[in-house]
């Protein structure tokens, strides 16, 4: 199969490329429009293989989109590609509905016109909303809370659109907060462990104790190609491995782990509509033959060691080093 993955070069996508190289035989093309989160460092380790290639571009593009399923003869789209940060869409949402609705429904409007067979999207555990007890389940009704959150939950209801009118192949996983190697350090668990590093302040939001339910991102992947090879078309898949942990805790097994100072914790104004707690169910992905492999401890505490190990990657980023040679390597 000839796969398209779009937003490849960002944290979740380009771990989900080394997954299809390393254990499949798909052939991938990496579609990115290299934005501050899109970094191709994130996969130096496979760029010279033969069965992968990237191509610079935005999903909001109607000319390139079509061009490319037709001349790399796409069988299945996976769209990664979306604004992510709560905090930016907050700041300004302008880019998060061009990217995150508009560049969809131009992915959507490129693939009725192809031979596509399946298009696997990625959304989040978030356009539910926050829930005080219990979780949520694939039926449970959306209900976003902030520009980010809506931007995802618009899109599918766009494509829903596109699967009860144009019998479009579409599947949509929604899975919980990813952690692991290569995200870009203004996340959680990275900006946390990046400042400790550096010893500068850890910004915890309100009393920190906002609950999120945490995924490592090799799950997740695992999660999306079970979906992608075994999924029900038309359908939701939620993606979570039962980790619910308060912000606090992480910020204080972080600062625990590189033995630093509790000091370095900094309460700071809450967030303007700080969901306090997401939950989602996984017995129907679980369906599939797909559960998580990680302990979430262990898990953090690799994540933690390849942050110390990696120092290079994420000071680049943090200075914005990167930015400048991805510009003038693609853009002259």
């Amino acid at each position: 199969m000839n796969i398209l993955v779009t937003g490849g070069a960002g944290f979740i996508g380009s771990n989900f490329i080394r997954l299809l190289i390393n254990e499949t035989d798909h052939n991938v093309v990496n579609l990115d429009k290299l934005t501050y989160a899109g970094n191709l460092e994130n996969l130096k380790d496979i760029e010279n293989n033969p069965k992968y290639k990237f191509v610079k571009g935005d999903i909001a593009d109607n000319e390139l989109i079509p061009k490319l399923l037709k001349e790399e003869q796409i069988d299945i789209i996976v769209n990664f590609a979306a604004e992510t940060h709560v905090d930016r869409s907050i700041q300004n949402a302008d880019d998060f509905i061009k990217t995150d609705i508009l560049g969809t429904f131009n992915l959507l409007e490129s693939a009725k016109q192809s031979n596509i067979k399946r298009f696997i999207h990625i959304s989040t555990d978030e356009v539910y909303g926050s829930i005080e007890n219990g979780s949520f389940s694939e039926d449970s009704k959306l209900n976003p809370r902030n520009p980010y959150s809506a931007s995802k939950a618009s899109a599918e209801l766009i494509i829903n659109s596109y699967w009860n009118t144009y019998k479009l192949p579409i599947i949509i996983t929604r899975s919980s907060n990813n952690f692991g190697p290569y995200q870009y350090p203004e996340k959680l668990i990275p900006l946390m462990v990046t400042n400790a590093v550096e010893d500068k302040d850890l910004p915890v939001y309100g009393d920190g104790k906002q609950i999120r339910d945490w995924i490592h991102v090799e799950d997740n992947c695992r999660g999306v190609l079970a979906v992608m090879e075994k999924g029900e078309l038309g359908q939701v898949y939620n993606i979570s491995a039962g980790n619910e942990v308060e912000n606090i805790t992480i910020v204080n097994s972080i600062v625990k782990n590189l033995q630093k100072p509790e000091s370095l914790i900094k309460y700071v104004k809450d967030r303007p509509g700080h969901d306090r707690r997401y939950s989602i169910t996984n017995e129907k992905i679980k369906q599939l033959g797909w559960q998580p492999n990680f302990n979430f401890d262990e898990a953090l505490q690799k994540t933690i060691e390849w942050y110390k190990i990696n120092e290079e990657w994420w000071k680049r980023i943090k200075s914005g080093e990167y930015l400048e040679y991805y510009k003038k390597q693609y853009d002259g």
